[in-house]
């Protein structure tokens, strides 16, 4: 009888040993969640294929003792932390194909064409990513954004055929065409928004942050001016033991170049995580903003 329980025991000892480690229920319910896009949902229509093992979610590790929150699939965090991402390139290209002359800002590079002309540079990468969420989930009435004389282009004026005339400061709408709802119809508005907008119009548009402590995937640390900069926040994780929180950031420059998550140049060995408490200023590789230019669209 002894010998039959001894016996049994490391039995059960092996299978212990041998077993993996769990994880929390939330983080093992969020990793299944992560890599599942429901095949009639095109998230990234600028692609022909995607890999969920090459997004952000699925390539960029969290530190030791981080976890992501759990969010609804059809919400702006979770489309940004699914964003693809090059797995094998590491240099960021400017519109005309060069390579960018400062090669030492990035972690990685986003899967997401930067067009042919010199258009799509620092706030027009956020207005990019912002309005293909939209796109994708066919939320058409909110794709809209000011020109910086203040005149409102809205998505559902222009994919019903009207086209701004501008003279000057004035802006008026002309039906030239006929309706047209195609992704190539919606690229071709895009170009139009960053010939008129810019980080000066899109600072105009978006709500401060009040707290660092409060910030989410979406948000923009954004300088309006000429020039300004923009950088928007991919991504967020909370520490399980004090609660405050790290960030990705990712940057379009000038000339338009390719948008590119950022290094920590100020933490090496938290890169490219950002911490919260990073103090008055938040230094980025090309650009240093302010503890109160954390903004967020409404």
């Amino acid at each position: 009888m002894k010998s039959f329980s001894f016996i049994s025991l490391l039995i059960v000892l092996a299978a212990c040993l041998a077993a993996p480690k769990t994880k929390p229920a939330s983080q093992v319910a969020y990793e299944k969640e992560a890599i599942q896009i429901d095949s009639s949902y095109i998230p990234f229509p600028w692609l022909s294929t995607y890999q969920t093992k090459n997004n952000l979610i699925n390539s960029i590790a969290l530190p030791k003792g981080y976890y992501r929150e759990k969010t609804m699939t059809t919400s702006f965090t979770y489309w940004l932390q699914h964003l693809p991402l090059k797995p094998d390139d590491k240099i960021v290209n400017l519109y005309n194909g060069d390579e960018k002359g400062i090669q030492s800002a990035q972690f990685a590079i986003l899967d997401i064409d930067v067009g042919t002309l010199d258009l799509q540079q620092c706030a027009d990468a956020v207005m990019r990513l912002r309005a293909e969420y939209l796109f994708a989930e066919k939320r058409f009435g909110q794709i809209q954004f000011h020109y910086t004389s203040g005149d409102l282009a809205p998505w559902d004026q222009w994919r019903k055929g009207m086209r701004p005339i501008i003279n000057g400061n004035k802006v008026s709408w002309k039906e030239t065409s006929s309706e047209d709802n195609s992704y190539k119809n919606f690229k071709k508005y895009l170009v139009n928004i960053f010939s008129y907008c810019g980080s000066l119009s899109l600072s105009r548009e978006l709500k401060q942050v009040e707290q660092i402590h409060d910030i989410k995937a979406g948000d923009v640390f954004i300088r309006g001016g000429t020039p300004g900069h923009a950088v928007i926040v991919l991504d967020v994780a909370i520490n399980r033991e004090s609660g405050k929180k790290i960030f990705l950031l990712a940057q379009s420059y000038m000339p338009a170049q390719e948008i590119h998550i950022l290094n920590n140049p100020n933490r090496e060995d938290l890169s490219p995580w950002y911490q919260e408490d990073f103090g008055d200023e938040l230094i980025t590789p090309q650009y240093t903003f302010t503890n109160n230019e954390l903004m967020r669209f409404p």
